[in-house]
């Protein structure tokens, strides 16, 4: 189920730049009976996210149509819409005039999420640690090629994903997801100034605990810090929220806040 500019099972040109440089961003959204969750947010964030790459994006009413049509036609299902630059030359330079690519898929919602919610996942520490490049940091682009080098290695038996580091060795996310730290009434989640991705559901999260009165911070930290912390979850827009029961050898409580959570933003699986 794949749609090019509007075209079912259509194909991407050979010379799009998405294809050629990864010149573009996606968003991956979770669908329930009642449409896409946090819909405006992921326009946004594809919108500021377009407009920080350097080409101008506004989703049209037929493509907002599209989407709200296919979530209803697929609740409990995740959708896909990738942007790119379009179609240009050989060489790095933009075209002078853009014509966004939008491809949308659906997807079912992995399996292994309902049980992770209900049971928590444990996290090893991955050998790939991520550059460091702030133009780029916190934008879902579509030069992934870190976290297909992340993904490429074998999990060690018993573990579920990998905590990623940047080259400083400094906290940064799950390969899939951004991670909440828990300390009492205090909640850290790593700066992501110069790499990494903030989701919209991390957005989403930190304004329901600031609703809570927790108090949240957003910190670099390294991975001898993590001794430190009671607990530990994940967040993305497909998963929801997770519980971490172990990064490594360490283990953590789990805690209340991630039903909580699940709750107050309908995330449940």
């Amino acid at each position: 189920m794949i749609w090019v500019n509007g075209v079912s099972q259509a194909s991407i040109a050979p010379m799009d730049r998405g294809l050629a440089y990864g010149d573009g961003l996606f968003a991956t959204m979770r669908t329930d009976a009642h449409g896409i969750l946090f819909f405006e947010q992921h326009q946004a964030r594809l919108t500021a996210g377009a407009a920080r790459l350097g080409f101008d994006w506004q989703m049209s009413q037929t493509l907002s149509q599209q989407l709200d049509t296919l979530a209803k036609q697929y609740p409990q299902h995740c959708i896909k819409l990738m942007l790119t630059r379009g179609v240009g030359g050989r060489g790095y330079a933009p075209p002078e005039q853009v014509q966004v690519t939008e491809v949308v898929s659906v997807h079912p919602i992995p399996a292994q999420y309902a049980l992770w919610q209900q049971q928590g996942i444990r996290l090893a520490t991955s050998a790939v640690q991520l550059g460091h490049q702030p133009l780029l940091a916190g934008i879902k682009h579509l030069n992934r090629l870190e976290q297909v080098l992340i993904k490429s290695q074998p999990l060690p038996q018993g573990f579920d994903d990998w905590l990623v580091l940047d080259c400083t060795g400094q906290v940064i996310e799950s390969s899939m997801a951004n991670i909440f730290f828990v300390k009492g009434n205090q909640v850290i989640t790593p700066s992501l100034e110069r790499c990494g991705v903030a989701g919209v559901m991390r957005e989403q999260v930190m304004l329901a605990l600031l609703a809570q009165q927790m108090n949240i911070d957003c910190l670099p930290f390294g991975a001898e810090r993590l001794v430190e912390f009671d607990s530990a979850f994940i967040t993305n827009s497909v998963l929801g929220v997770v519980d971490v029961l172990a990064i490594d050898s360490h283990t953590f409580t789990p805690s209340p806040l991630t039903a909580d959570l699940r709750q107050t933003l309908s995330l449940s699986l």
